[in-house]
Parts: C-alpha cells; sequence; structure tokens
C-alpha cells in the first residue's frame, strides 16, 4: 500500500472510531434521562432506575440536570383549584394566604435548618387518631411549589387510607408491597399527585406485619435510593401516631429532620415535653400545631 492510500485509511479508521463514540455517548444520555412519568404505568413509559457505578472510571456519569429532571416529573390528572380547596390541598394564590404563609415558613425554617440540597423530614402526630397526613401532605406540597424543588410523600402509615382521596391517580402497591417483594420496582409505587411536581408513595398493603417490614434491609435501600437518586427532591414521611405506634420510632432513622403534629385541645405541654424526651434524638426541629 503507498503512503496516500495508507493516510486515507488512517483517516477513514480515526473517522468511524470518532462517530462510534459519538454515538455510544448519545445512548448513555438518553438512558440517564429517561422520563420520570406516568410512575406506576405501562413498561414502554416506565423511568430507568438503574444505578449509576460513579466508581467506574472507564465511563464517568452523566452530570445531573436539575432544570431537566423537573421538566419530566409528570402530571397526568392535574387537580383544579376547586377540587385543592375542596381537599384542603394548599395552592399558590389561595384565599386563605395565613394558611400558605404558615406553609411557606414551615418550608424557609425546614430548609435554613439543612442548607443546600435535598433532605428527608418525618412528620407525626402526637394525637391519638388520624388526621395528621393532610398536614404532611401539604407540607410536601410547600416544596413542591418552589420551581426549583420536586417533592415526595411517602406515606408510612399502613393504618390510614387518607392518602387516596389527596391523590388524583388510583393507587395499588405501596411501600411495604415494596419491601415484601423484591420483584416489585420502584417505579411501580411511584404516583403523580395531581399537584405538579409532587410525588407520592402509599403505604401499601401489609399493615400487619408494618412493624418487621420497616426495619427491614430492602426498606433502608429504598430510602437511600430516594433520597440519592434526585439532589432537588424534598421527601416528607409521614408516620403514625408517634405516642401510639412503634412505627415511628423505626421511621425515624431515615430522617434528616423531625416535626411533631400538636392537634388542636388534645395535647398538654407535658405529653410534648415527654413525648421529645422519648425520641431521643438531635433530629427534632419543631411542633406544627393543627387546628
Amino acid at each position: 500500500m503507498d503512503d496516500n492510500k495508507l493516510y486515507n485509511a488512517l483517516l477513514k479508521s480515526q473517522d468511524e472510531r470518532r462517530q462510534l463514540e459519538r454515538d455510544r455517548g448519545e445512548a448513555k444520555a438518553d438512558d440517564n434521562f429517561r422520563k420520570e412519568r406516568p410512575y406506576a404505568g405501562s413498561d414502554r413509559d416506565k423511568p430507568n432506575w438503574n444505578r449509576v457505578d460513579t466508581n467506574h472510571q472507564e465511563n464517568p456519569p452523566m452530570l445531573y440536570d436539575s432544570s431537566m429532571s423537573l421538566a419530566l416529573i409528570g402530571n397526568p390528572y392535574p387537580w383544579s383549584r376547586e377540587q385543592l380547596r375542596e381537599r384542603k390541598i394548599i395552592y399558590s394564590g389561595m384565599p386563605d394566604k395565613e394558611v400558605m404563609d404558615a406553609y411557606r415558613e414551615l418550608r424557609i425554617q425546614l430548609r435554613n435548618r439543612t442548607g443546600e440540597g435535598n433532605f428527608t423530614v418525618m412528620f407525626s402526630s402526637l394525637g391519638s387518631g388520624p388526621g395528621g397526613l393532610l398536614t404532611a401532605y401539604n407540607l410536601a406540597a410547600a416544596f413542591a411549589m418552589d420551581s426549583h424543588t420536586s417533592a415526595l410523600m411517602v406515606d408510612c402509615d399502613p393504618y390510614s387510607n387518607e392518602l387516596k382521596g389527596l391523590v388524583s391517580s388510583p393507587m395499588e402497591a405501596g411501600v411495604t408491597d415494596f419491601v415484601s417483594d423484591r420483584s416489585i420496582a420502584i417505579q411501580s409505587i411511584l404516583y403523580p399527585s395531581g399537584v405538579e411536581r409532587l410525588t407520592v408513595i402509599p403505604a401499601g398493603t401489609h399493615a400487619s406485619s408494618a412493624v418487621e417490614l420497616f426495619a427491614a434491609v430492602r426498606m433502608r435501600e429504598l430510602m437511600a435510593e430516594l433520597k440519592d437518586r434526585y439532589p432537588d427532591r424534598c421527601i416528607v414521611l409521614n408516620a403514625p401516631p408517634f405516642r401510639e405506634n412503634t412505627e415511628a420510632r423505626i421511621i425515624e432513622r431515615f430522617a434528616d429532620q423531625i416535626v411533631f403534629g400538636v392537634p388542636f385541645g388534645e395535647v398538654t405541654g407535658e405529653i410534648i415535653a415527654d413525648s421529645v424526651d422519648a425520641l431521643g434524638s438531635d433530629k427534632f426541629s419543631g411542633l406544627i400545631f393543627q387546628e
């Protein structure tokens, strides 16, 4: 082969190699930014939940783009303002500005305690009955109102069915189902809420074994994945009433901050002090007084 032919062959080989590298790069980008919607749905549209191996030096991970991630969070069945008002869910521009400002202040205070990045806050009522979930849901909705943040509300109270009335999408499997069955994928328990940038995970159907399931290794894996996956997502854990259930003490280990709900006229100062002492954690961030 003469010099000209050898030179041309080398050029052609280099061009083919560059094109192959470009094709691989585009394929990786596509895999890393699958659409998150529509969560629990068809396999065709399910998001990619494969973990990125950050220790693999040959294929460095793609840079996380928060604006792209937030834009891909679907809300196929959005609540109207009338529907939000009927369900007592907060929304921007609602007539009761006092309530809206109270949740905004909660959001600011909790974020100030954590700093930049995402975090997990557990909410548990000090009351003796149901009613705490709406507060936890609205706290998550307050975080979702920030256009630079998404929120995830994880219901860890398997003894309440309140969440179904607050979510616009039909829900099936939840936390306890995922932990008890390794064949269930994470995307199968994620549901759009009806509120923009707010995703929910229901408690699931295994109430009788919830204590053991919340203490399982797979529960720790789930919480680690949910927190690590999106650095711009704030997670709110709704726990059962703190004084009446063991579950709240177990779920506390997954939280960065803990907030207690105080139902009006039901809890004394002594009960509050005893509950904070029983918690025995520096994660306690404050109280939400519920009317």
